[in-house]
């Protein structure tokens, strides 16, 4: 296997890794306005992911920085084609980000609440656009013979982005629920059980859908086994979460996602970004890397750091593992 392809590899681990994480964070953010009925249950939700969703944002920045370093000219391409979706998920990310801390800056309801919607809508557009933008991806866009993307925002806006876009808003939210479930007592344990079954059944549907779609359109026997894990794995997770087993739940509602990006990722190798114009211009791991030297060096230095960075994310999650619940918010706490 040449470096180039290590690296796609990894770059497909980090994305994994970022969606798997920032997946349940997104849906967390949504069930803001879904599960919760009042503040202080608001207030309990983004507890949940109060001390871990900056630390899984790092999968992001590390996916971006590897596709950079590793495939400048993918980077380019996609970055300068995709500019406006991707400038609406940064500014989302930015809000959010914002939201979380300013939140509990003053104690006005007024203020306080606003900041609440903003951390609502900013987990739902990037959940959505996230799919909109891998869809995109895979199915192919308009790429000329310079490796310049030539189309327009509203070619993005195709029916299979925007498939792909409602299978990630869905399955994050989906994805979310069985995490609050895991992470609160009480009432909202019990609600979020109950929400599952519906979120999980809509994403389901809509899942099943895309992964046909793709598989058919760019699909070999590799991609039809991650299909039929995805497949089985939610519909497992959708009826271990009716059970009260959260901890399964969140496994295989992650399963799914691992599966799902795996599919799309070997559906699109050993192309990075395919082109709709003519299949000769397509971007691939060969014509769009950097040099073998660069990919060596970077090699030594995911080698040393990834371990670290696992090693502490781990801990984090150990140290706030326990469950959370209304009784713990008092009265007099803004956050």
């Amino acid at each position: 296997m040449e470096l180039h392809d290590v690296w796609f590899v990894i770059i497909a681990v980090l994305w994994t890794g970022y969606f798997f994480l920032e997946g349940f964070d997104f849906g967390v953010g949504v069930l803001t306005k879904l599960l919760a009925r009042d503040r202080t249950e608001k207030r309990v939700l983004i507890n949940t992911i109060g001390p871990v969703w900056d630390g899984n944002e790092v999968w992001l920045l590390s996916a971006g920085g590897a596709t950079f370093a590793a495939f400048p000219e993918w980077y380019a391409t996609l970055f300068s084609g995709f500019y406006l979706p991707l400038l609406l998920i940064l500014v989302c990310l930015i809000v959010r980000g914002v939201a979380f801390e300013y939140r509990v800056k003053r104690p006005e309801e007024n203020w306080q609440r606003n900041w609440e919607a903003a951390i609502f809508w900013t987990s739902l557009v990037p959940a959505f656009m996230w799919g909109v933008a891998f869809g995109n991806i895979v199915h192919g866009v308009k790429i000329d013979k310079n490796f310049e993307y030539v189309g327009n925002f509203g070619d993005l806006l195709n029916p299979y982005a925007l498939l792909g876009g409602l299978v990630t808003l869905t399955l994050f939210t989906f994805h979310g629920i069985v995490f609050v479930g895991l992470k609160t007592v009480g009432d909202i344990r019990e609600r979020a059980r109950k929400l599952s079954l519906g979120v999980g059944l809509v994403a389901a549907v809509v899942a099943l859908v895309f992964l046909i779609w793709t598989q058919a359109d760019n699909g070999d026997a590799k991609s039809l086994v991650a299909l039929i894990v995805a497949v089985v794995a939610l519909v497992a997770a959708i009826a271990v979460a009716q059970t009260g087993r959260e901890g399964w739940a969140f496994a295989l509602s992650g399963l799914t996602i691992v599966a799902a990006v795996a599919m799309l990722f070997l559906t699109l190798f050993p192309n990075v970004m395919p082109s709709s114009l003519n299949p000769d211009w397509s971007l691939t791991v060969s014509n769009a890397s950097s040099s073998p030297y660069t990919l060596r060096i970077m090699t030594w230095c995911a080698g040393i750091a990834t371990p670290m960075v696992l090693l502490y994310q781990s801990w984090t999650y150990w140290v706030f593992r326990k469950r959370i619940g209304t009784h713990h918010i008092a009265a007099d706490v803004a956050h």
